[in-house]
């Protein structure tokens, strides 16, 4: 019995001694504003009219595919995705 109280101990020891790390996420820009994000993209929940009265008229455009209907916008800076008239993501091109 001993032998497995000190194993168990040993254990439990290691258990405690070992550190946990963890990453704290920056989220203080998370909200944005109804218009564009800090980046100046487009964010999530607008209309492509909205979009197109703030950013102007796309470069190019690329229809609607699949089902919910996903299409994309693309302009000098960064591409809008949207499904439906709403936007779900907006990136940043490289």
């Amino acid at each position: 019995m001993s032998k497995v109280y000190a194993i168990i101990l040993l254990a439990l020891s290691i258990g405690l001694l070992s550190t946990v790390n963890a990453q704290n996420l920056d989220m203080s820009g998370a909200e944005g504003s109804a218009t564009f994000d800090q980046a100046g993209k487009p964010t999530r929940g607008m209309s492509q009219e909205s979009v197109q009265a703030n950013f102007g008229a796309p470069q190019s455009t690329v229809a609607a595919i699949g089902d919910p209907p996903i299409s994309r916008w693309e302009y000098a800076g960064f591409v809008v995705f949207f499904e439906h008239n709403l936007v779900i993501h907006s990136v940043t091109k490289r």
